[in-house]
């Protein structure tokens, strides 16, 4: 990465652009394509409004939906210890392209997760951008290292973002064709998902899904943060992050570019004092209580939409932001126990519905043909505990109290016979 861009060791990201001669001469370049994504996103967007209460349901395969972030240079042997204790069963590894020096160490490090599902997050910087000759070198030279050791890979991330290369969609799409056309050529077999927009910023999207680019996609990317409007059942614009993954799989729907596979290939919250190693200011972080229950219920909403392929949560090892903190020594975070429990009680889980009631949530599932429960209420409830069930907190533990308390940590409920 060269300047007028630098990368962020502490929060995994680039610094904001300072340049700001050199920011506003390429939006003034881009110009005709910001004017596209205007036009096309006023177009796109009310049809995929009228059109989200036709998109059908599809049959998530939970193995594969829970997905976790993980550095292969970052505590590479423990890493690895870690995501099997875990029993995820889906990894998520970001290759950056001006480190392809560290091709044959991401190698090595991924033949220790035979058993575990693989997507390759292509992360970019101006040069590969701008020299689409270069970028084909590169990719060329990552699909026939990796190939199929590799299952998913998604090409370039984070578009909308001008501190990570990209000033417009159109270099983006531009992007993704050199690796559309290098598959189409020599590695048909190859699954490439895009776009990689983050947050809740779809006209960016509606132009990647709605363009004349001779490509498609095998599924579609996005970085679907909701940190900074608090709790996921939140509204931002009247969209809570369950009507935002509605509208977006309605886009993907209606798009014929792209098969109809959604992924969330990153999200997160940021974690109190922990600067500089939050990737936003304190203002977005929260204590390490709460980002485990917004991640669990997260994971919970995105579920029971059936309508994203997969989920992965940024990232198994960041003081800053993940389930463990590696700044002396490594250190699980009450969230590591949270994710722990709910791969453990997830994993083979066949839904069945989401009740909401006055911010009262009821997740129900299927688990080895016993009825699960979980629950969790934005206001402070009880329940009486019934014979018949069997109750768990967030982290495992058993509850035996005959009146139990409901609240903002959801917990588990096991329903016999």
């Amino acid at each position: 990465m060269k300047q007028p861009y630098i990368w962020d060791n502490y929060s995994d990201q680039p610094y904001p652009l300072k340049d700001k001669a050199y920011k506003k001469m390429k939006r003034r370049e881009s110009l005709p394509s910001i004017l596209k994504t205007i036009i096309i996103s006023l177009f796109i967007f009310p049809i995929s409004l009228v059109m989200m209460p036709f998109v059908k349901n599809k049959k998530i395969a939970t193995n594969s939906f829970f997905c976790l972030g993980i550095d292969y240079q970052r505590e590479s042997e423990k890493t690895v210890a870690l995501v099997k204790e875990l029993e995820v069963k889906h990894i998520l590894v970001r290759l950056k392209l001006w480190e392809m020096h560290t091709l044959d160490e991401l190698k090595e490090f991924i033949s220790n997760f035979k058993d575990e599902k693989i997507t390759l997050k292509i992360m970019q910087d101006r040069e590969n951008v701008e020299n689409l000759e270069l970028l084909k070198n590169n990719l060329e030279k990552i699909f026939s290292k990796l190939g199929s050791e590799v299952d998913i890979y998604e090409i370039g991330t984070t578009i909308n973002r001008a501190k990570w290369g990209f000033f417009s969609v159109d270099e983006y799409n531009s992007f993704f064709k050199t690796a559309y056309d290098l598959k189409k050529e020599k590695y048909p077999k190859l699954k490439l998902i895009g776009s990689g927009v983050i947050d809740f910023e779809y006209h960016f999207t509606s132009h990647t899904l709605f363009n004349f680019f001779n490509y498609k996609y095998d599924g579609v990317s996005a970085l679907l943060y909701v940190d900074r409007r608090g709790a996921p059942e939140n509204m931002q614009l009247g969209f809570t992050a369950s009507d935002k993954i509605a509208l977006l799989s309605t886009m993907v729907w209606l798009s014929p570019k792209t098969k109809h596979e959604l992924y969330l290939t990153e999200t997160n919250w940021p974690i109190s004092n922990t600067a500089p190693y939050a990737p936003t200011s304190e203002k977005e972080c929260v204590n390490l209580d709460t980002y485990a229950n917004y991640m669990l219920r997260y994971y919970l909403l995105a579920f029971a939409s059936q309508q994203v392929d997969a989920l992965s949560w940024h990232q198994l090892i960041a003081p800053g932001y993940g389930l463990v903190d590696n700044r002396d020594g490594l250190k699980k975070y009450p969230a590591y126990q949270t994710y722990k429990t709910m791969i453990k009680n997830l994993k083979n889980a066949q839904f069945l519905r989401l009740d909401i009631k006055r911010d009262y949530y009821i997740f129900q599932c299927l688990v080895d043909n016993k009825l699960l429960q979980i629950h969790w209420s934005l206001k402070p409830m009880t329940i009486n505990k019934e014979d018949n069930f069997e109750i768990y907190s967030k982290d495992g533990n058993i509850i035996e109290d005959e009146t139990v308390n409901i609240g903002s940590s959801p917990i588990y409920v096991y329903v016999k016979n």
